[in-house]
């Protein structure tokens, strides 16, 4: 299950990326770069989500483990 830092990251992403190509077809290199650092942003949020989520699991499963429940 995907947790609020993936969710806000994926969402910043997409975001990003409808500005810079609306900067693209607008000739607005402001907003453009702007697009790029918040697609990027996005990008870094959503890794970090995906990595705390993926060693909550890891703990689950050794918690498990080590009660003897699987």
């Amino acid at each position: 299950m995907w947790n609020e830092d993936e969710v806000k990251g994926k969402a910043k992403k997409i975001k990003g990326k409808a500005k810079d190509k609306a900067g693209e077809l607008l000739g607005n290199k402001d907003l453009e770069a702007e697009g790029e650092a918040e697609h990027l942003e996005g990008s870094i949020q959503e890794g970090a989500g995906k990595v705390r989520r993926k060693v909550g699991e890891a703990v689950e499963d050794v918690g498990k483990a080590v009660g003897g429940k699987k």
